[in-house]
């Protein structure tokens, strides 16, 4: 063991559980202190530890795009504060500005140094979304700030405690900026009870085995953890792959583009092509694009290895300054999490996926995007006791898993960004916010259509129930116009998000789903402020998770039973899955099946096609995706039926047959305004769907390229 201190195996398992422990008893003393639905229910947080030098040493569960954010926040505070005023022990430092290393200003950091017997030994730190932080809109995302001094309080680093005593001249002169002090003050004190644990329980180790070997061990696993990092991506293929998501916004739209290369045990994420940063607050900074592109890598790359410093070390970013991926200050970033940052997951969970789809050995890691967006609803106002209160809903993170290359999507099965994530019941959300859930419930054809169907969403309505004058609404969404949950591999994009009022509405009647929800006129807003009136209703949709592999190759079963689960209607059935039923007799027209996909086939290739029945071809080693592989000779070659797409040499799209189309290609609930558009690519022989593009039609087509598989000769 390279850590000059001998520890024996079982000691180091006994100690590397016991700091993996340590990290769930600061988060379960976060959720049991904190008072906030967002933070107890939602589980929108982090606690982790870091070492002496600000480097991630046990990164915690929560939302993973902080675990290496934070480390920029720590070493920021031992940089720029040893001296002056110094880091003593039992201090803690506030840190929330996301041009120096966190993401955006309601999440705030909380940095504890860790001391042994008077030595500094390292830091704990966590985060959460804080009540309020005096921004321009009340919760801290801000529609309407036009720059970053619109957008709250923000601090690089501010000493909230002193040697284990509060200062409350800071305290207090923060809470006076923001609009609910009394909530906000009990976020703090749970970020401080936290880190109250993890110091008693690192102190209680540090006295059981010794500082020393505390430290050592822990930089063993480090090293442990570049090294199997660096062992993972040997065994994977090189080349290059390539992803592209659009921000819809008021007036327009953004574009995130992604290249990730791929060689020998280093990968490289290149943002290069994205657009310039834009005058709303969905620009992420370059920590915060750091964090983003990790949050996936950890589970999905790193999911049986230890988080922390090591897992970083192979994989480099470019992300040019001035875009949205590495905004320049004063440019606005309070929407960032669920604005940038959140495309920067998407693209970084469909460049792996496209990389496992090349190996044969990890071909099975592969995903399609869960929950592409989070269509996010704040609310304010005042309560019946007459106290302003400010409350996020916790709705958006039910999210929707996307298809994986043998199983469904999980139905509101979160996101990969944060697994333990969670959404609390209505009653609960209820007893803490003064609104009145109408329904919940999960919607039909939303999941993306493919071999293998994306998770299904929810939509839910509420009214105001309970307030003094109206219940304001802060909303902020993406995805109404472009599809984010995107597929792989053949499959097709979950459905757009969706944001309706509806004034003086059917509130009496109760309706059950947005069908039976009536009022005297509508409102279609998904960006700004909108107040509820008594009487009022608010819907919201979220977003589906994405297929994998071609709809046409799903199991005429499978689909029989979605439509009988009322996950998938009957003209989706037909349409896009190609599966004709007999709805009296509750079964699988077989015949018909067969025509339809025929039929489809037929279309989509050009040319008559014979068979809907998948080929056997022995692999040759070089896999490119679900249904492509390289010959020996350099061509491209249709896994399905055996076509060759591709001359040597040739990007295969240059030779597929392409098809730009509506959204609506993809399902119902899909935008229609024309501004983007699915490019489909299929294969010329047997018209299998090979790949499904979003695109606003003028961006060209994304071409991936492997050039070496591990064991075989490029």
């Amino acid at each position: 063991m390279a850590v000059g201190l001998e520890i024996d195996p079982v000691t180091f398992e006994i100690i590397r559980h016991k700091l993996v422990q340590v990290t769930d008893e600061t988060i379960i003393a976060l959720e049991n202190v904190s008072g906030s639905p967002i933070t107890n229910e939602g589980h929108d947080m982090m606690a982790s530890l870091y070492g002496r030098d600000g480097g991630l040493m046990i990164g915690g569960v929560g939302f993973l795009h902080h675990l290496t954010s934070a480390a920029q926040a720590v070493k920021h505070i031992i940089a720029n504060f040893s001296e002056d005023p110094g880091i003593g022990e039992d201090d803690a430092y506030f840190f929330n500005d996301s041009y120096a290393a966190a993401l955006h200003p309601p999440d705030v950091y909380m940095i504890s140094p860790i001391h042994f017997e008077g030595e500094l030994r390292g830091f704990v730190a966590n985060f959460v979304h804080v009540t309020d932080i005096g921004a321009i809109d009340p919760g801290g995302f801000s529609p309407n700030a036009r720059d970053n001094y619109q957008e709250g309080f923000q601090t690089q680093g501010l000493k909230v405690v002193e040697g284990g005593k509060l200062r409350r001249d800071v305290v207090e002169t923060f809470l006076n900026m923001v609009r609910d002090p009394g909530m906000t003050a009990l976020d703090l004190k749970s970020q401080l009870a936290a880190n109250h644990v993890a110091k008693q329980r690192m102190r209680a180790h540090y006295e059981e085995y010794g500082p020393d070997v505390v430290d050592a061990m822990a930089n063993e696993l480090i090293r442990q953890s570049e090294q199997l990092v660096r062992e993972r991506l040997r065994g994977l293929p090189d080349g290059s792959w390539r992803a592209r998501e659009y921000v819809d916004m008021p007036g327009g739209s953004c574009k995130v583009e992604l290249t990730a290369t791929k060689e020998g045990e280093t990968l490289t994420y290149d943002f290069t092509g994205s657009s310039p940063q834009v005058d709303l607050g969905i620009n992420c900074c370059y920590w915060a694009t750091w964090g983003g592109m990790f949050a996936p890598i950890f589970p999905l790359l790193a999911w049986d290895v230890t988080w922390n410093e090591g897992v970083t070390r192979p994989i480099r970013l470019i992300a040019p300054e001035g875009s949205v991926v590495n905004c320049v200050r004063p440019a606005p970033i309070s929407i960032a999490t669920v604005g940038t940052i959140q495309i920067v997951n998407n693209l970084s969970t469909l460049v792996l996926a496209k990389m496992f789809g090349a190996s044969e050995e990890l071909q099975h890691r592969a995903t399609a995007v869960w929950h592409g967006s989070h269509a996010h609803v704040e609310t304010h106002g005042v309560d019946a006791d007459g106290e302003f209160f400010v409350a996020p809903l916790t709705d958006t993170f039910a999210g929707a898993a996307g298809a994986r290359s043998f199983r469904d999507g999980v139905d509101l099965g979160g996101e990969i960004p944060n697994v333990v994530s969670r959404w609390a019941n209505a009653e609960s959300q209820e007893l803490n916010t003064p609104l009145m859930y109408l329904y919940r419930r999960a919607v039909p054809d939303s999941g993306g259509p493919g071999k293998f169907r994306g998770g299904v969403c929810h939509e839910y309505a509420f009214t105001p129930n309970g307030t003094r004058g109206p219940l304001g609404l802060v909303l902020f969404g993406k995805g109404t116009r472009a599809p984010m949950s995107l597929g792989l591999f053949g499959g097709y994009p979950g459905c757009n998000v969706g944001y309706t009022t509806f004034r003086r509405g059917n509130v009496d009647e109760l309706p059950r789903s947005l069908e039976e929800t009536t009022s005297e006129s509508r409102e279609d807003r998904f960006w700004g402020a909108v107040e509820l009136e008594p009487g009022d209703i608010q819907y919201v949709r979220f977003m589906g998770g994405g297929g994998y592999g071609d709809p046409l190759e799903r199991e005429p079963a499978a689909v029989l039973r979605d439509v009988r689960l009322g996950l998938v209607s009957p003209n989706a059935a037909f349409e896009i899955y190609g599966v004709a039923l007999d709805v009296e007799d509750d079964r699988v027209d077989d015949e018909a099946t067969r025509e339809r996909r025929l039929g489809v086939r037929s279309e989509r290739a050009g040319r008559q096609v014979h068979t809907t029945t998948r080929a056997e071809f022995a692999s040759t080693g070089r896999r490119l995706s679900e249904y492509l592989q390289l010959l020996a000779s350099g061509e491209t070659q249709c896994t399905f039926c055996g076509t060759v797409v591709a001359p040597t040499g040739a990007d295969w799209k240059d030779h597929a047959v392409l098809r730009r189309s509506p959204l609506s290609r993809a399902g119902p609930l899909r935008y229609e305004g024309g501004e983007f558009v699915l490019v489909e690519a299929f294969c010329p022989g047997c018209g299998t769907a090979l790949d499904v593009e979003l695109s606003t039609g003028a961006d060209p087509p994304l071409h991936d390229r492997v050039t070496a598989w591990p064991g075989t000769a490029s």
